[in-house]
């Protein structure tokens, strides 16, 4: 061990020696690099390399400095570790100073490396409180994202409060607040209206210069009391020969320039499935001329158009029709109309009965008289220089045409090319027909028009306004599209429950299926709802679709498939759908008069029904001592006293 101790201190010692020799022959060199460099220091030379520029003594110390620890082929380590040879001591210690400086610039460069990557999110003390918007109605996917929490916490909180729900329903506003505040965040109610309300802004600032303008007449009456006679006599023109069965079964618009100045008619439907009509019609004008026939008196639809009258606030003038009839009874009128409230102005009412005859025109001028007496009392007055306002009266889907829709302006100028959002629906007014389908460019207040262009059919008695753009009207029209989705799913949901205990409950229940197309909506309506009503606990009408035009393909193929009769109400089937109906033998019956369809559909009904077992008594007997017989087991011994008991009929003891 000593020996080798002594070898090892040897070899440092010649280490060290060899070390200061390399040294001092070092120093040597660069004193006869010096004493040259010192003498030519005033003369420039060229540099050997062109790519190389002379540099300056700082210049070489910065690049040795540079280089010092680097391995390379000239220096001793370099050589040794290339080639092979032995190392000396002073190799060792510059290689042992490099590679520590080396890593301690690794560290360096990983320390800043990790500083820099370090990302900037930090674990939250301390949850944090949203303020959700709720609006009247939300799902409850956007409610969750609202509150940044997953769907499944506010299905828990929903389930909580007994409200079985899924990621895509919709949940009222009420509801959506308790979730809210249950998970502990703050709920601000706000109104989805806001496009509606700015719209609403809009139209109220255009007042314009009000000038007086014609009263709007309706015309109301039970079936058959001649209302369209009457219109027919005023527009001398032969109308009520057109209608179906001699009623009215669409609102029928009309101006009429008379001596005493323009009067606008509405001509509603008097039978009872046009209810809603009746309503519309009696909302969207200024004066009802209530007709009661003479000799047949105040009716059922009569009533109803009395109470459709008050409640829009309109007031009633009477004209007793058919005065030219024998058994014309005009205080007989007055005294069943005096019992509705209606009270003659003769009676200290303020309700004008005039006597007319819709077939001589007798009265005629006088109730003319007296609708423009009213209107002067009304003092009816609009605006011409602004956009247009007022009602859809109805509207069709035209074959050739597209979506046709009736309109009455209440206020302003409709004019070609305005841009018209209806209902649902909206479009630029390409073409602009007037009562007589003549065209026509502009159409000013209480004047009826009708309209091409809109990109449906909207629904009766739904507002129409003229705005400035197309983009807006695009906007509100998508609005109410998906907020009416909205609600139609909420409804269905809502209804689901109620339907599954009807299936329960009603058993072995038999449904009619059937597919209803006519000519415009507000007759398809009337027909869904005369159907709907239809029906017991034995049977019922189910609707399978109904929409306005033709029938199509499409429709036939419904039908097949749920086993439906396609009813067509004044609309025909195309060519497509007429062969698919011969070669499925599918029932398709057409109709032009409501009451015909309703029979139809009541005998069908009818003969759907169960038979009916009914018990007639033939006989009686009193029994009066049992015994038993091997041959034919238990016999009663009866006696007659009343009617015949005959063999083999059935008896009940």
């Amino acid at each position: 061990r000593k020996l080798k101790e002594a070898e090892e201190a040897a070899a440092r010692a010649a280490a060290i020696a060899a070390r200061k020799a390399e040294e001092e022959r070092r120093k040597e060199e660069l004193k006869a690099v010096a004493k040259p460099a010192e003498a030519a220091k005033d003369t420039v030379k060229r540099p050997k390399r062109l790519h190389e520029a002379p540099r300056s003594a700082a210049q070489d110390e910065e690049q040795r400095r540079k280089q010092r620890g680097k391995l390379d082929r000239t220096s001793p380590i370099g050589r040794g570790k290339k080639r092979g040879h032995n190392l000396s001591l002073s190799d060792l210690e510059a290689a042992e100073s490099g590679l520590a400086r080396r890593r301690g610039g690794r560290k360096k460069i990983k320390a800043s490396h990790a500083e820099h990557s370090k990302h900037g999110f930090e674990m939250p003390t301390e949850r944090k409180v949203h303020e959700v918007q709720v609006p009247e109605t939300i799902s409850v996917a956007a409610l969750a994202q609202q509150m940044s929490v997953k769907a499944g916490e506010v299905i828990k909180e929903l389930m909580k409060l007994g409200v079985m729900a899924n990621i895509n329903q919709m949940i009222d506003q009420d509801t959506a607040v308790l979730v809210i505040e249950e998970l502990g965040h703050v709920a601000r109610t706000v109104s989805e209206d806001v496009l509606e309300e700015k719209l609403e802004e809009t139209l109220s600032l255009q007042e314009g210069t009000q000038e007086p303008r014609a009263p709007v007449v309706t015309v109301m009456g039970h079936v058959d009391h001649g209302k369209t006679s009457l219109l027919d006599y005023i527009r001398k023109s032969r109308v009520a020969s057109g209608e179906a069965g001699g009623i009215t079964q669409h609102i029928g618009a009309y101006h009429v320039e008379t001596e005493r100045g323009m009067i606008s008619f509405l001509d509603t439907p008097g039978h009872a499935a046009f209810t809603a009509m009746r309503a519309r019609g009696a909302k969207s004008t200024d004066i009802v001329i209530l007709v009661v026939a003479a000799d047949d008196g105040v009716m059922p639809q009569t009533v109803e158009a009395v109470q459709h009258a008050k409640a829009a606030g309109v007031p009633i003038i009477v004209a007793i029709n058919k005065m030219d009839k024998e058994g014309a009874d005009p205080e007989r009128v007055k005294n069943e109309l005096a019992a509705k409230e209606v009270i003659p102005e003769e009676w200290g009412g303020d309700t004008q009965f005039v006597p007319v005859s819709a077939h001589t025109g007798d009265g005629v001028n006088e109730l003319l008289d007296a609708v423009l007496l009213q209107a002067e009392v009304l003092e009816l007055t609009a605006a011409r220089d602004v956009p247009a306002q007022g009602i859809v009266i109805e509207s069709r889907l035209d074959k050739g045409r597209g979506p046709v829709a009736s309109l009455l302006i209440q206020s302003g100028t409709l004019r070609q090319g305005d841009i018209v959002l209806a209902g649902l629906q909206f479009g630029r007014v390409r073409a602009m027909l007037d009562e007589n389908a003549q065209p026509i460019n502009e159409a000013g207040p209480s004047i009826p028009v009708e309209i091409l262009g809109l990109n449906g059919t909207p629904d009766a008695g739904d507002p129409f306004a003229v705005v400035e753009n197309e983009k807006r009207a695009r906007e509100i029209a998508d609005f109410r599209q998906a907020k009416s989705r909205d609600t139609k799913l909420q409804r269905q949901h809502a209804a689901k429950l109620d339907n599954m205990f009807e299936s329960m409950t009603a058993g072995d229940r038999k449904t009619l299926n059937v597919v209803v197309k006519a000519d415009v909506r507000g007759s398809l309506e009337a027909i869904q709802s005369a159907l709907t009503d239809l029906g017991n606990e034995e049977v019922q009408v189910n609707i399978v679709v109904g929409g306005v035009g033709g029938i199509t393909e499409t429709d036939v193929n419904l039908a097949v498939t749920s086993g439906a009769v396609v009813f067509g109400f004044n609309v025909r089937a195309d060519t497509a759908a007429r062969k698919l109906v011969e070669n499925e033998g599918v029932d398709l019956r057409y109709y032009n008069v409501i009451y015909d369809l309703i029979d139809d559909v009541k005998a069908a009904l009818t003969g759907m029904l169960a038979p009916e077992l009914r018990e007639e008594i033939l006989g009686i007997a009193e029994v009066r001592d049992v015994f038993r017989s091997p041959k034919f087991g238990q016999i009663a011994g009866c006696m007659v006293i009343e009617g015949t008991v005959y063999r083999s009929r059935p008896i009940r003891v």
